[in-house]
């Protein structure tokens, strides 16, 4: 990392007169919309640079947060609404698609109604309403996983590019709202008892949300932390006297685990409610109430728009990272992967990059940035690579919502909607997220040990493996005590209700606390990792290829989809078991030495860049390097 210091201690004259035509704002630090940001965030008096013994060593100053604005909470409860929606409606799926309509009364469960879909007040009544089996349900699931994650990516460049986030979320909240009353539709008696016609307009809903979703969700996890501006390590004396430095990434971490929060309250309450709402009035009211919640969030958004920090859209400056480092491999390409792989980690790749190392009648024409942008995407890129690995833990995450729910209904439910069960999974999110925050991470810091986002990542892996272990375990013994045996997803007593083996289904509780604990470590680490890792002008297009891991992790599932039946299950689940425990072996191998880094990376100065190439040329004016004063 000496390489970085001394590169951000020369400037090239000309990048340093790289400004915003319209004024003398440098182009990455455009002017922000008036916000709800404490003062406490801009330097105080007697704030000053952490030394090295201040940060590593025996010596080492305790890590404290900044305080975090009310404009961060209003920004999580437009998430958590917008959770709350999605989670409300994505537990309907699978006993959607999965199960036919209750039989007409007096033939089917106690309570259930053909006309809505509901599985009535007996103990084993499921609701349904296309009757297309566990496979298909698994199927339309995991593509709209994929759909949801892939979306992103379009979105993510639309608003680090043309429209900005507050822009791109609002009218991804309308494609949202648009999808969730289609759904709606799709649940009314008239069409759902049309098996054909529910079945395309069910489709339609899935997609038109499915793409409001994709938009909002990179933009809103870049937005809630942009409020905070505050990016560089400081030492403060606070009132007691003690010297403690001020971490914007301990921000960031506290941050998004309060983000975190949230997403799982909205989810935890739309998905226990909506599974009632299924179970004892119908789809149609299961569908209609989170679109209801969501109608809330436009109201938050125009309340903020002049209220939140809005980084404005920056141009064209994604081509420019894809150029840079292709760029920087030059004449080290190799096909020979050992050669590449010497070739790349030698310690110069990026130094290769940099303006100040060109001579200026040899730089590319879009070569409009200074050297400290270089060092940012570099960190970019090394983010996208750690986020490589993250398909191996979604796919072990992904079964709570598809072959788990299906689990729990061969079980003996004494009552309870199948698909309530996963809230586990966040109920136990909002208990241990608070004792992570409040507890755990500073008792860490106080001890001196640093459980930085690499060693959380792999804890994160190993959990999800040991919850598919569980979720083996249990299987196994369905098909061992269920009456049908190894066919238990197709047992069916006379009145149409699930024979089920009797097995309680709160014995699948070990496999939703262990994913809980996991996303606490992995899911909420990549959020973290994914902002304070990006350029600054690319942070929600980082958060996209965040959440791309999703997709691949999808399309990934979609292929093991044939798994997800009877009288594979066990093997099923064996198998994400493997995939998540060997993919956090190799990744904490492979990224161990990020570790060392991580103050560096964090603390990486503002690069410039401009994307205006036409307008640039005029501003880069002179080819030496200066050195800096002092």
């Amino acid at each position: 990392m000496a390489e970085i210091r001394n590169s951000s201690s020369m400037e090239i004259q000309a990048t340093s007169q790289i400004v915003d035509l319209k004024g003398d704002v440098p182009v990455n630090e455009p002017k922000p919309k008036k916000g709800l940001v404490s003062e406490s965030y801009h330097l105080q008096i007697g704030d000053e640079d952490p030394t090295e013994d201040e940060l590593h060593g025996p010596n080492a100053l305790r890590r404290i947060s900044a305080p975090i604005p009310w404009a961060v909470y209003t920004v999580a409860f437009v998430e958590l609404c917008e959770r709350f929606s999605y989670y409300g409606t994505q537990v309907l799926y699978s006993n959607f698609v999965n199960h036919s309509l209750p039989l007409p009364y007096p033939n089917g469960p106690a309570g259930s109604n053909h006309n809505t879909g509901a599985g009535g007040g007996s103990s084993q009544g499921v609701s349904g309403a296309l009757g297309q089996g566990v496979e298909v349900a698994n199927g339309i699931n995991t593509f709209n996983t994929f759909w949801c994650y892939i979306i992103p990516l379009f979105s993510a460049y639309v608003a680090d590019q043309y429209w900005g986030r507050y822009k791109t979320i609002c009218w991804s909240i309308f494609f949202a709202i648009l999808g969730h009353i289609i759904l709606v539709i799709s649940a009314i008696p008239p069409v759902i008892t049309n098996t054909n016609a529910c079945f395309g307009v069910f489709m339609l809903g899935v997609i038109i949300m499915g793409f409001g979703t994709g938009g909002f969700k990179p933009n809103i996890s870049a937005l809630v932390v942009e409020q905070i501006p505050a990016v560089n390590l400081k030492v403060r004396t606070m009132p007691s006297g003690e010297r403690v430095v001020v971490d914007p990434t301990v921000t960031q971490s506290r941050i998004y685990h309060y983000f975190y929060l949230f997403i799982n309250i909205g989810a935890l309450v739309g998905q226990i409610g909506m599974a009632y709402a299924e179970k004892y009035v119908g789809f149609w009211l299961a569908y209609l109430l989170p679109t209801i919640m969501f109608l809330t969030t436009p109201f938050v958004m125009w309340w903020g728009r002049n209220r939140y920090i809005q980084a404005p859209p920056q141009g064209s400056v994604t081509s420019k990272a894809v150029k840079t480092l292709f760029y920087a491999l030059g004449n080290r390409w190799s096909w020979n992967p050992v050669r590449l792989w010497k070739r790349t980690h030698d310690g110069t790749l990026w130094e290769t990059a940099k303006p100040s190392n060109i001579p200026p009648h040899l730089r590319p024409k879009w070569m409009t940035f200074d050297d400290a942008w270089v060092d940012e995407v570099r960190r970019g890129f090394a983010a996208c690579a750690v986020f490589c690995y993250y398909p191996l833990y979604w796919l072990a995450y992904g079964q709570l919502t598809n072959n788990l729910t299906s689990q729990a209904g061969t079980m003996a439910l004494h009552g309870v909607p199948n698909d309530v069960v996963n809230n586990l999974d966040p109920f136990a999110l909002i208990i241990f997220i608070p004792i992570c925050d409040i507890f755990l991470y500073p008792a860490l810091r106080r001890a001196g040990i640093r459980f930085t986002a690499i060693r959380k990542i792999f804890f994160g892996f190993m959990l999800a493996a040991f919850a598919m272990v569980w979720a083996a375990l249990v299987q196994h013994y369905i098909y061992k005590t269920s009456p049908c045996g190894h066919e238990a997803n197709n047992c069916y007593n006379q009145d149409g209700s699930i024979k089920n083996a009797p097995l309680n289904v709160w014995v699948q509780t070990g496999s939703y606390v262990l994913i809980a604990f996991s996303e606490i470590f992995a899911s909420i680490t990549s959020l973290e990792y994914a902002y304070s890792k990006a350029p600054r002008n690319m942070r929600s297009l980082i958060q996209a290829i965040c959440l791309f891991a999703n997709a691949i992790s999808a399309a990934i599932a979609e292929a093991l989809n044939p798994l997800s039946q009877d009288p594979l299950l066990v093997w099923n689940y064996v198998v994400f078991a493997i995939l998540s425990g060997v993919g956090g072996i190799l990744f904490l191998w492979q990224f161990w030495g990020l570790d060392k880094e991580e103050d560096e990376l964090n603390n990486l100065p503002a690069g410039h860049v401009m994307a205006d190439e036409k307008a640039a040329e005029g501003l880069f004016v002179a080819a030496e390097v200066t050195p800096a004063k002092g």
